[in-house]
């Protein structure tokens, strides 16, 4: 069974314009509402590649269940932690040249809430089960609630999947997850590295068990105790990038469930690459394009390099 937690899901608004420009009126093309946090966007494309996967988090007020709503027609599962406060929304607007996304912050949660949800995840996993967290923690979080349910989670039997930033990205390290997936940027500001393959050594040092990190165009960098991988789509593909590390994460946790660990999972890094670029030629987070998936798989181009110290 695969669990994603969206500690701070949102109802994503996109809006697709010939071209975004600061303090200029835009007629809007396209206006698509959807369910979204990034682990919510992550179960959703687990679900279309036949994966069966629950979504929990926290979730309150009317953006909640419009969340809620959205996600019914899918073949995600949803069991959610009730708060107080307002589920977030965002707003993404896609031109010819990217997407600019304005996030809000989501509900205050408290400590009791956070006792609640951690105790809601790990009655809802067994060991061998895989729990996915993804994006980030609302206002209220304490520094020690997200790396104390990824311990307990790895002290379960789970194998853990983190897409996370900040310092948290560093205390959950030590937590031992079987696999962290920050992208470039967010791996050298949470570590202090150089360079992409130093901070991942950092990580790993810590305690990760496996670094996989989103190198955009340039695909992916795995990196484990033996050894570093690179894979990379044959071209460069234009859309909507706001989903791809998603689609990227849904990938390593379809691998963690069928057993893949450490360096194992080099050997579905092309599932990886191409299902994030999949998604890259959909219109909104959380879905991908198939027949791309299908049609770019045989094309990505991997390569194993000297593990760096």
């Amino acid at each position: 069974m695969i669990v994603t937690l969206t500690p701070n899901p949102a109802v994503d608004v996109t809006y697709t314009v010939p071209r975004l420009t600061p303090g200029e009126v835009h007629r809007v093309q396209q206006v698509v509402e959807s369910a979204g946090g990034k682990g919510v966007n992550v179960a959703r494309v687990l679900a279309q590649v036949g994966r069966g996967v629950c979504c929990t988090g926290f979730l309150g007020g009317p953006a909640g269940e419009t969340l809620e709503d959205l996600l019914i027609p899918t073949p995600v599962d949803q069991s959610w932690i009730l708060v107080s406060g307002a589920t977030r929304r965002t707003v993404t607007v896609v031109d010819d040249r990217g997407a600019t996304v304005l996030n809000e912050p989501g509900p205050q949660v408290t400590a009791r809430d956070w006792e609640r949800l951690s105790a809601h995840v790990l009655g809802l996993l067994d060991a061998g089960d895989v729990l996915v967290v993804s994006g980030s923690t609302p206002p209220g979080t304490d520094p020690g609630d997200l790396p104390g349910l990824v311990r307990s989670a790895v002290e379960l039997g789970a194998a853990v999947l983190v897409d996370t930033s900040g310092p948290a990205l560093l205390e959950v390290a030590s937590a031992a997850p079987a696999c962290l997936k920050p992208n470039e940027e967010e791996l050298l500001a949470a570590t202090g590295a150089p360079d992409v393959r130093t901070g991942a050594r950092l990580l790993l040092d810590r305690g990760a068990e496996a670094v996989l990190v989103s190198c955009g165009a340039d695909g992916v960098l795995l990196a484990t105790e033996q050894d570093h991988w690179q894979a990379r789509p044959a071209k460069t593909l234009t859309g909507n990038p706001t989903g791809a590390g998603d689609a990227a994460v849904a990938a390593l946790a379809a691998a963690l469930a069928d057993g893949a660990r450490g360096p194992a999972l080099s050997s579905r890094l092309a599932e990886v690459v191409a299902l994030s670029g999949a998604a890259v030629l959909r219109p909104t987070a959380g879905e991908v394009d198939l027949v791309a998936y299908h049609r770019m798989l045989p094309t990505i181009r991997m390569d194993q390099i000297d593990a760096a110290r």
